[in-house]
């Protein structure tokens, strides 16, 4: 049976930010971001859920030029962004430690004291899926709100199978609550519960390890991540848990040389990882390994921020190496209350550096390609789904500079408008 090709639906009289520079064909318009793929005079098509056309409104094709059309009226339209990495889905919240370190305590403090991320492990096991999912919702619908279409969130604050279970299927319900791209990372390496202090191998026997399996025979897991650090997991502890997830076909990821340099980025490059996350402490040979690897470097300013951390993640090693750079709210109760990517935008841009280039792409191609899902969304080009971010702005610079401003004048997922 012949089903007719969707209806085209073309926005014009826009400037496009495609990340696809080939697109541009003028390079940058005279903004002197070329890397943006910038089009002053664009125009997109849209069929069901798919971009069909992205150019130039004197480059559109005859056939489309009878479509039914929206006026931009000369707004700058971006891939809708992408949180690439988040703790959305927990119980509780730690606004206590907070107050500990602004009495001076640190994070290796707070976690040896029983607080950081064991703190959150009673709240999120006295929930059930439903709960966990209405308490993530208002961190989301602020992600949204900002011209968000596709997050990540990780589980790791159960630390016990049927609560890291609950909270993916949590993220999971979420993707059906609201008109957003959810991609799960089962990250029951973060943390040694209670019950098993000074039993670590036994954790990852008895909960890590056949938590995994139980995940993905359930289809709940999109990628593994863990937590590699001294308070945490050594490399060869996270050897064992990537193994199983390359035997699973999973693709892995890594917390890696946040507080000090375990080079756990070498050996997340060393399993083919999407991305190794943080990376105050990377040396040159992680970074050379992640660079041959193809690893992404996720950024997360707004831990740094709230830990008042001092070393920096090495930029400019990560640019010379040719290293895709990355930035995510980090959202968590703990380190990084963080519920706005734009922020996270100016937050990387002041405390490390980036470019609005690399604010940008960070947070759409390269966000991307941290999750695997590159070929997919994160720039504007023919094939790719229909996730637009459509912002009141003169320039593209405007949505890394301002602070606490929300410019967003709609959000368009896999070609459906959704309203705020």
């Amino acid at each position: 049976m012949r089903t007719s090709p969707p209806q085209q639906t073309l926005y014009r009289n826009a400037r496009l930010v495609t990340l696809a520079p080939d697109l541009s064909g003028q390079g940058s318009s005279g903004e002197g971001l070329s890397g943006l793929g910038v089009i002053a005079d664009g125009v997109i098509a849209v069929a069901g859920a798919e971009l069909t056309f992205v150019g130039r409104r004197t480059d559109l094709p005859r056939d489309l030029q009878g479509a039914e059309t929206i006026d931009l009226e000369g707004r700058l339209v971006t891939p809708a962004l992408i949180d690439c990495h988040t703790h959305l889905v927990f119980g509780g919240n730690r606004a206590k430690e907070f107050e500990m370190r602004l009495n001076g305590a640190t994070y290796e403090d707070i976690s040896r004291a029983g607080g950081g991320i064991v703190s959150s492990v009673t709240a999120t096991r006295a929930q059930d899926v439903e709960a966990l999912a209405q308490g993530a919702l208002a961190r989301l619908d602020h992600l949204l709100a900002e011209g968000v279409s596709t997050v990540e969130i990780k589980s790791g604050y159960g630390l016990d199978i049927p609560t890291e279970l609950n909270m993916l299927r949590a993220a999971r319900r979420l993707a059906a609550l609201r008109e957003v791209r959810i991609k799960t990372s089962y990250l029951a390496a973060h943390a040694t519960p209670a019950e098993y202090k000074g039993r670590k191998e036994a954790y990852l026997a008895e909960v890590v390890l056949p938590g995994l399996e139980l995940a993905h025979s359930e289809g709940l897991v999109d990628a593994v991540d863990g937590f590699c650090e001294g308070i945490a997991f050594s490399p060869d502890e996270m050897a064992r848990v990537f193994q199983l997830a390359r035997s699973l076909g999973l693709p892995v990821k890594l917390h890696a040389e946040q507080l000090s340099n375990l080079g756990g980025a070498k050996l997340a490059a060393s399993f083919g990882a999407l991305s190794a996350d943080h990376l105050e402490y990377l040396d040159q040979d992680g970074v050379l390994s992640m660079a041959q690897a193809g690893t992404v470097a996720v950024l997360l300013p707004g831990a740094f921020y709230t830990l008042n951390e001092t070393r920096k993640p090495p930029v400019a090693l990560l640019r010379q190496a040719g290293v895709p750079l990355a930035i995510a709210t980090d959202c968590n109760p703990g380190t990084s209350p963080l519920t706005s990517l734009l922020l996270a935008m100016n937050m990387a841009a002041t405390l490390f550096g980036l470019t609005i280039e690399e604010c940008i792409a960070g947070t759409t191609r390269e966000a991307a390609r941290a999750l695997g899902l590159h070929r997919q969304t994160g720039t504007l080009e023919p094939g790719k789904s229909a996730d637009l971010a459509v912002w009141d702005v003169e320039s593209p610079a405007e949505l890394v500079y301002r602070i606490g401003y929300n410019p967003l004048h709609a959000r368009i997922f896999q070609g459906q408008r959704i309203e705020r």
